[in-house]
Formats: C-alpha cells, sequence, structure tokens
C-alpha cells in the first residue's frame, strides 16, 4: 500500500557521460535521431524480430507487453489477448494466422530503428549504487538513473540486456555514436502539457502525444493486467501491472481517479509498508526516475492507494506490491494522459 505522493519537480543538475561501453553498465529516456548505418560492435545476440515486431506493433496500438524484449513471454501473449479481444478475433494468446494479419496492416512500423545518440540522451546525474534505505534516499536531491544505459533502456522501453543483444557489448556510449533500439519513437511529440517539467518527462519517455480518451478502467487481478475502456465498454488499451500483496491485497470495488502528481515526492510510512523495520521512521523520497513511485502518481479516491511507475520495470507483474497497481514509467506516464479526475477504477479478482 503505497502512500499518498506529494507534487515535486526534478531539479538535478546536468552531467554528460562519455567513453562508455554497454559492458560497463546497467538499463534506459531520449529524443528521436536520424537513422543512420548500424554501428559495428562486436557480434550482437540473435534477437527474435518476430516477437520484436509484433511486440511495438501492439504497444502502438495500445497493448503493452512491458519491455519491449522479443521475448514470447506470458506479458506477450497477454498483450496478444487484449489485441485480440479489442478486435473481435479469438483469443488464443499466440500469434495465429488472423492476429498475424489483423497485425500486419502496421507492418510499416519496423521492429527496431537506428539512431544517434545526444548528448543529452547521455546526461546524468547518476547514482550506482543506489542506497536501499529509504532514509538514506530521503537525503539525495534527486532520486536519478543508475547508468546511461539505464536511462536509454527506459527511453526505448526495453532491458539493459536488450540493448546490449542488438549492439554487441563493445559498442560505446558517447555523443554522435549510432545505435539500434527497439522502435518505441512516437508518432506524434505535438503534447497538449502545461507543466514544462512534465512535458520533458513524457518526451524522453517517449510517450506518443495522440493517446485516446478513457472512460473507465479495470484493474483485473486475475489476467494481471489494466484495461483502459471506452464510453461503449470496448477495449481501447492495456498495461501489465503489479497488484496487491497478501498483507496488502487489491481492494476490490470502485473508485475513482482523484488527479494525477507528475514526478512526485513519495512519503515512506513504515505502517504501510511491508517488511519495514521495526524503528522505522516517516520520511520523504525526492523525485525523479528511480523514486520507489516512478514518473507519476495517479491518486485514487480509496485512501493511500494509487496507480504509478516503478523504477524496476523488468519486475512488473512478477513481484507483489504493497497494494497499489505499478506499471512502467512509460505506461504509468501513458495511462495518465488517457485518465482524468473522476474516471472510474474498477478493481475485480
Amino acid at each position: 500500500m503505497r502512500n499518498r505522493a506529494l507534487l515535486g519537480a526534478v531539479g538535478l543538475a546536468a552531467v554528460t557521460a562519455t567513453a562508455l561501453a554497454f559492458a560497463d553498465a546497467p538499463r534506459a529516456t531520449a529524443q528521436e535521431a536520424t537513422p543512420a548505418q548500424a554501428p559495428a560492435a562486436s557480434p550482437a545476440t540473435v534477437v527474435d524480430r518476430d516477437v520484436l515486431h509484433a511486440q511495438v506493433i501492439l504497444a502502438k496500438l495500445g497493448f503493452s507487453s512491458g519491455l519491449l524484449d522479443a521475448k514470447d513471454s506470458p506479458a506477450f501473449k497477454t498483450a496478444l489477448r487484449g489485441f485480440q479481444e479489442s478486435r473481435g478475433l479469438g483469443v488464443t494468446g499466440r500469434l495465429d494466422r488472423p492476429t498475424l494479419a489483423a497485425l500486419s496492416r502496421h507492418r510499416g512500423w519496423r521492429p527496431t530503428k537506428t539512431v544517434e545518440l545526444a548528448p543529452q540522451m547521455l546526461a546524468g546525474p547518476f547514482l550506482n549504487p543506489m542506497p536501499e534505505d529509504y532514509a538514506d534516499l530521503s537525503r539525495l536531491e534527486g532520486v536519478p538513473y543508475r547508468s546511461p544505459l539505464e536511462k536509454l533502456a527506459e527511453m526505448f522501453h526495453t532491458s539493459p540486456q536488450m540493448l546490449v543483444d542488438l549492439n554487441g557489448r563493445d559498442t560505446p556510449l558517447r555523443a554522435g555514436q549510432t545505435i539500434v533500439v527497439p522502435n518505441a519513437l512516437p508518432t506524434s511529440r505535438d503534447y497538449s502539457i502545461d507543466d514544462a517539467t512534465w512535458k520533458r518527462t513524457v518526451a524522453y519517455l517517449n510517450v506518443d502525444a495522440s493517446q485516446p480518451e478513457a472512460d473507465h478502467i479495470v484493474v483485473d487481478e486475475s489476467e494481471g493486467v489494466l484495461k483502459v475502456l471506452d464510453a461503449d465498454d470496448k477495449l481501447i488499451a492495456q498495461f501489465p501491472a503489479t497488484m496487491g500483496s497478501s498483507q496488502f491485497p487489491l481492494p476490490i470495488g470502485e473508485w475513482t481517479i482523484k488527479g494525477n502528481a507528475y514526478n512526485p515526492d513519495w512519503r515512506f510510512d513504515p505502517d504501510l509498508i511491508a517488511g519495514s523495520a521495526p524503528d522505522a521512521e516517516e520520511t520523504v523520497v525526492p523525485p525523479g526516475p528511480n523514486n520507489p513511485v516512478g514518473v507519476v502518481w495517479m491518486d485514487l479516491s480509496k485512501e493511500h492507494y494509487g496507480i504509478h511507475g516503478t523504477p524496476e520495470p523488468q519486475n512488473i507483474g512478477r513481484t507483489e506490491s504493497n497494494g497499489c497497481i505499478r506499471l512502467t514509467n512509460w505506461d504509468a506516464a501513458r495511462l495518465s494522459m488517457m485518465v482524468k479526475p473522476g474516471t472510474k477504477a474498477v478493481f475485480q479478482r
């Protein structure tokens, strides 16, 4: 069960990283770059481009598998089922012939892009190792990325390992270097956002400016997803989610979204967090992409509960939460553009 986040802005000094290689760091934010020739480096790992292509198309259509990792994972199968339901296809969770035919209409969205690294894509600050104790985190000016590679992985909705697999371990991380990335680039950056800091956040997370409007959302514990539906109860988007635990189960019922806090602080209350030390004290963790609630908090009418991002996107759907609903930072940012104060949120098993 997460405490209510506090509004805050990320005010972190910039540091430029140079001469690192993929082998040197852990996980990824950025701007669209001009296509260029793929980098020469140590041989990249073979990637299942068919699965990656399907993941990219599904994500652009609103059916996220979380990470764009080219893996035929449970999250990928769940994304397929959501897409199939939305298109009136047989819900098989497989890349069957009808599903391939429906996806092929969007085959122009290629599975990867080649981008040139700009200085701002590698800019820090970075902090590695990251303190694990909330009291230590509270003393930081912000909770930044651990490394340029983590920042790049977040930008392109993937994992550090996937970037290594696509580029080889010897590819340098420096301005001017070209790298291959999953095609998470948006079709539009025409954001209708007044908050300048939040606008920069969604831009570096490569969140598309064009999003459908949610009439209501459904958090389904049995499927492990958050569903976005329109006024006709048609499924228009779906995101993998982590929700609840044995100690703090998902609060089944009907709630409403009260509002969004962008780049939020997070108040740690040991009474509401499983496994807290007996002598732990309340403290406030400052903003940043590795803040415990990520880059956005969508406050719910259920006290202490919200929908939010995460500093660990690879764990979505694989670990427990303290009652709240956790998405990847890019999916949480996207969802926040679909909902508004008063949007109904149904939690079900």
